[in-house]
Parts: structure tokens; sequence; C-alpha cells
């Protein structure tokens, strides 16, 4: 099958497309995981835990969610603040 019938069946939504994609190649990007350690007071780590224990979580769990969505949050201050800087310039 070619491209061109590969996307009209994908774009037409009657047909599962499943069966033509090959997924044993498949890679996810920015994904590569990086061990790092982290040394911590222990009164951190009991809260990290309690809040794990909370979820229902592991405090890996935890700690990367919490990561992420202080990132997330900075990148977006960061994309206002320079958007701010550039309305400001003109």
């Amino acid at each position: 099958m070619d491209a061109e019938e590969f996307d009209k069946k994908f774009d037409d939504g009657v047909e599962d497309i499943m069966e033509y994609v090959d997924l044993s190649s498949r890679v996810r990007p920015n994904r590569d995981v990086k061990r790092v350690n982290v040394d911590l007071p222990l009164w951190m780590v009991e809260a990290l835990d309690n809040e794990a224990k909370r979820l229902g979580v592991t405090r890996q769990s935890v700690i990367k969610v919490w990561l992420s969505e202080k990132m997330d949050r900075h990148w977006r201050a960061m994309e206002a603040e320079h958007a701010s800087r550039k309305k400001q310039t003109g």
C-alpha cells in the first residue's frame, strides 16, 4: 500500500489501519532516561512518601510529576516574559 492510500484510509476513518502499521520500530522522542541521585533532607523524603501513599503511586512518580509541573510553569512564564519584552520593543 502506498502512502496516499494509507492516508486516505486514515482520513476516512472507516477501516482500522493498525494492521498496516509496523510498531516494532517505533520510537518515542525525548523519552531517553538518565538516572540522577539527589540528596534530600529526611523531612522532605517523608513528605514525598506521605503524598505518594495518599495518591497510591511511587515516590519517584510524585517527584517526576511535581518537577514536570514546575518546569512547565517556568517555561510558560519565560515564554510570557519573552513575548512581553518583544511587544515592548516592537
